[in-house]
């Protein structure tokens, strides 16, 4: 990177949230190719499926032959082998998980608890500065998703966190949650998790509704419905790097067309197998669900949804599959405006 940074100054850190099958690492491409911006893919997974079990990169290496992560562990821990895997994973257990969510938005936490989320997430702060020293970036963007690990780290000191909190129709997210999908980083040939309908209904009101939660105890928080970054790709990624400070022309921007991207490689540690794909790729919106989610799986969702659907907009008839690669962006009503009122002044969410 040509932008120099100030090593004295707290890391930005533009965190990609929301329950995963939204569009977070599509979301994190687009805005992982903006200049003074580097994407370092689902941090929390960089414990046990990198440093622990040796998967890919998005580069195509093994994280242990990756020479961009070697940097990094070096420079972050002296080296990856001096990480105690076993301790981080403990500290994740007792503190980054949905159900201590109360107590991390709370004002204050007691002592104890405040020294076992600190030393937690000192392991991310060190990732996230020698990532930026080593590419001299001005913004890490991190697309771990987990509400709770955004309110550990707003703990931190040492960090500039800003949140985008990826939203999409819960019957889409349900849909995709049921789909076989393999791991192609995993050795073993994992495939990625899998949810019941309930579940992912269940899960899809916990992480957005903590989003909004997070929002309110002064975090920068903006959000990003899938369906219009789909409709407008170009206009949402400039508008969001102009609210995350990040300068950019429309030049730029020229790597997004209408309905494609052109995207480069990257060393996105983990997430989404998408995250392998080098050149340009189609921008479609994934209407599959409209058909491939059963009339009872639909109501069933909705209606554990509902409140949140509401808030988002999405109560509106499903849209009728199109075979197309964009949508109509739907238009903000009065209580989207409502719902929506950022801490930043004069942001406005997507």
């Amino acid at each position: 990177m040509d932008a120099k940074t100030d090593d004295n100054q707290p890391t930005k850190v533009l965190f990609i949230g929301g329950l995963g099958r939204s569009g977070t690492t599509l979301l994190e491409r687009l805005l992982g190719q903006l200049p003074d911006t580097l994407p370092l893919g689902e941090v929390a997974h960089v414990w046990e499926r990198d440093v622990r079990d040796d998967e890919a990169c998005a580069c195509g290496s093994a994280f242990s032959a990756c020479e961009f992560w070697q940097r990094v562990g070096e420079a972050a821990f002296g080296g990856w082998h001096s990480v105690d895997v076993d301790r981080v994973v403990a500290l994740k257990n007792t503190v980054d998980r949905t159900r201590h969510i109360p107590t991390l938005a709370s004002r204050r936490l007691k002592g104890p608890q405040l020294e076992l989320v600190s030393e937690y997430v000192s392991h991310y702060r060190k990732i996230y500065d020698a990532a930026r020293s080593d590419s001299r970036a001005r913004v890490i963007i991190d697309s771990s998703k987990h509400a709770s690990l955004a309110y550990c780290l707003r703990w931190c000191e040492g960090i500039d966190l800003r949140v985008l909190h990826v939203v999409r129709d819960s019957r889409g997210v349900a849909y995709s949650w049921a789909k076989e999908v393999s791991r192609p980083e995993s050795p073993r040939g994992d495939e990625m998790t899998r949810y019941s309908p309930t579940r992912a209904a269940m899960l899809w009101n916990a992480q957005n509704a903590a989003f909004g939660l997070l929002r309110r105890r002064g975090v920068p928080v903006r959000r990003v419905r899938y369906e219009k970054l789909m409709a407008d790709p170009r206009g949402v990624v400039r508008r969001l790097a102009e609210w995350a400070e990040i300068p950019v022309t429309e030049h730029q921007l020229r790597y997004i067309g209408g309905d494609y991207a052109d995207l480069g490689p990257s060393h996105s540690a983990a997430g989404n197998p998408m995250r392998f794909t080098v050149g340009r790729v189609p921008l479609r919106y994934d209407d599959a669900w409209t058909v491939g989610l059963s009339p009872t799986r639909k109501t069933l969702v909705s209606t554990l949804t509902r409140p949140l659907l509401s808030r988002y907009g999405y109560t509106e008839p499903a849209p009728q599959p199109t075979g197309t690669v964009t949508v109509q962006p739907r238009r903000p009503s009065d209580a989207d405006e409502t719902a929506t009122e950022s801490v930043t002044a004069g942001a406005s969410d997507e």
